[in-house]
Order: C-alpha cells, then structure tokens, then sequence
C-alpha cells in the first residue's frame, strides 16, 4: 500500500509521514498495526467532535438514504442547508443572516474576495503579512509569505500587505480598499492572538473608509477558542464570517456568511456571480447541522477553556519558550526548530500524533478535538514532557 501511495498519489512534501490508518474513533487513529495513536491535532483543526462522532455518523446515514446530489447550489430547496444556514444566523450577530456553503475553507475565501469587489465596486485588498488563508489563486495571492507564493507567480493584482496588530498601518485602508481580510488569529504564523483592541481598531478604520472588514474563522471557529467564533472575543463583527474545518466534523466544507442585502449582489449582473456544484451537499450539510448542535448544547465550548488551562498548566519545560494562542488552539514555541521538529517526530513514534505550523518553524502545534478527555490530555503532556526530558542537543 506505501508503494502505491507514493506512486499512484500525489504528494504535498517530499516526506509524507505515511502512517497507514485502519480507522479512527473519539481522540484516537489506529494503524493497520493496531496501534492507537492519540490525536493532538484532530486533521488540523477539523475534526471538532473527535473522530466519527455518533451523532454526525446518524445524521450522515440518515441522509445517504433519502438522497447525495441532487442539483447545483441555490436551486433546489434542500432541507439540511437550509436548516443549518437558519440555524447559524440565529447564533450570529443580525447583519450575518446569509450563508453560501461552498467545498472548503479556500474555495470560501474565493467567494468572500468576489464578494467584495462585487458589492463595493471597489478592487483593492489588504491582507496581513504572514496570512494563511488557503491555497487556490485568489486566497495564494492574499497569503503574506512570498516564499510560498512566488513560483506560482503572476497572482491576481491590487493587493497590498498590513502587519497584523500594527495600528499605524490601518491609515493605508482608503476609499479605494474594497475589503481588509485578517485571521481572527493568525495560524500559520505562529498562532499570534490580536492585541490591544486591534480588530476593534480594523473594524473602525473600515467603516470610516466605507471598505469591508473578512474575517477569517476557518480554524478558530466553532467553539475551538472557548467561544462558537473567536471574533466574539474580542467585540469584532465582521461583515464577511468565512468558516470551514471544523464545520462538519471531518468532513469537507467551507462557507461565507454576510447581510442577506450584501449576498444578494451576487444573484444579478451577472446571474450566478458564484456558483458551486457541491456546496451544500445534503450529506455534508446534515454533517454541518449535527456538529453545530452537537457544539452549541453540549456544553463543549466552555470546556474548552478548562482545557486550556490544563494543557498550560502540565507543559512547563524549558524548551518551551511560550504557549500561544486560545482555547484548544495552542502552539508550543519551542526554543528552535530543531527542537520542534524533534518532538513532532520523536512524538509519533509514541503514538502521539503532533504537527508543525506552516511559517512558523519553531511551533509544535496542539489543536486536539474539542471532545478530548482531561485524562487523555495528560496522558500526551506526559509523552510530551518524557520526550523533551531526553532531547540532548
């Protein structure tokens, strides 16, 4: 099977970590060995409820038996998107009232950027540098890590590049920005949390110019930072909510939501100024509407904040400089990257699943699924301490 995974597949790096998985259940992989693997990173993010969950996995069945695919995205009536879109604005502020459910979290950003342009008539972007926003052409180009961006090189134009938390660069958002679009938290970038009012600021800043405020929640959404969006941390609203990960528990997805006047801009003028074929799949939305309950009245997300102080509490060690982030989206920066990368390594051997973040090169990422057990989080600090005990430099 590794053969023909590394013939027949592409491949994202020249060395994939290529643990054959028999199945998955709750905060844990197994191998086709039968070894269980503890998951501290649950699919980066994705996997909120932990590996197929009951509930999703009924809901799922439920759906396969009444039917898939039916029609393309907007035409056809189909109860569990319109139930989840419903649901959804109820948990929003007023003037996010309309969801486009689309494939993933990149292909959401597309929309959201057309979305833009479209209502303000205006062309100009601003991104943050060290911004991940996914990796199709219009989310490439507003990614702030040329490293990554200059082999696919030319992206799409008039797009400029703020520090994220700088306040003396909000006065290059003019009359000619159509939208700023910012991670609530920057993930790739280290897990960086913004400081001092900074998106209170962002958001001022836009509306005096008359330009949109995106705001990226594809991973710290859904309750990861101890609220349902970690905007609602920070007294942000934005005017475009893009989400994805953990939206359905493992399975693939993404969406923007915005003011049903602002989406309706993209019905006329052209007709189908965005349009998707399995966005909104009846499968994917009913996975959608059981994860979201499942979030909302269970009491996880509150949890999540428990959690967190644990987690803190257990990974002391002098390796670790610092614990960034919130909730249960925490990255170890590590004294280097050697450190870093001997942990994530040394850590699958112990059948611990960590990972790395993708600019950042001295983080170790945590991001375990919202349902993990305070037991099983000391179990992994444990390995992640026995194996910082050992590291000789």
């Amino acid at each position: 099977m590794k053969k023909d995974f590394l013939k027949f597949q592409a491949q994202t790096s020249p060395h994939p970590l290529g643990m054959h998985v028999s199945h998955a259940r709750g905060s844990y992989i197994y191998d086709n060995g039968g070894n269980a693997h503890l998951d501290f990173v649950a699919g980066v993010s994705a996997c909120s409820l932990g590996h197929c969950h009951p509930k999703v996995v009924e809901a799922v069945k439920v759906q396969l038996d009444r039917y898939m695919h039916v029609m393309v995205y907007g035409e056809y009536i189909q109860g569990p998107a319109v139930e989840y879109a419903k649901l959804l604005a109820s948990l929003l502020p007023p003037s996010l009232q309309t969801t486009y459910m689309v494939n993933s979290g990149t292909e959401a950003i597309e929309g959201a950027l057309k979305l833009a342009r479209r209502y303000t008539g205006r062309t100009q972007i601003i991104a943050a540098h060290k911004a991940y926003h996914g990796n199709t052409m219009g989310s490439l180009s507003v990614m702030g890590y040329e490293e990554r961006k200059s082999a696919f090189r030319p992206l799409i134009p008039d797009i400029s590049f703020v520090e994220f938390n700088s306040t003396s660069d909000l006065q290059r958002i003019t009359d000619k920005t159509a939208a700023v679009i910012l991670e609530t938290i920057q993930g790739g970038a280290g897990f960086i949390e913004p400081s001092k009012n900074y998106l209170k600021k962002v958001r001022k800043r836009c509306s005096e110019v008359g330009a949109l405020l995106i705001l990226d929640e594809i991973q710290p959404g859904f309750g990861r930072t101890g609220r349902l969006f970690a905007f609602e941390n920070y007294d942000c609203v934005p005017d475009i909510l893009v989400i994805g990960k953990g939206m359905a528990s493992g399975l693939p997805v993404g969406a923007f939501t915005a003011s049903r006047e602002m989406m309706a801009t993209l019905q006329d003028h052209p007709k189908m100024g965005h349009i998707t074929t399995f966005g909104g799949n009846a499968v994917i939305a009913s996975a959608c509407l059981a994860t979201l309950k499942e979030i909302t009245e269970s009491g996880l997300i509150p949890q999540t904040l428990k959690k967190e102080k644990l987690i803190r509490k257990l990974l002391k060690h002098k390796y670790i400089k610092e614990i960034r982030g919130k909730g249960l989206m925490l990255a170890l920066i590590m004294e280097s990257a050697e450190i870093a990368d001997y942990l994530i390594l040394s850590a699958s051997k112990k059948n611990l699943i960590l990972f790395w973040l993708l600019f950042e090169k001295s983080a170790v990422r945590i991001t375990p699924p919202l349902t993990i057990s305070h037991e099983e989080i000391e179990q992994g600090c444990h390995t992640i301490l026995e194996l910082l005990n050992s590291y000789k430099q």
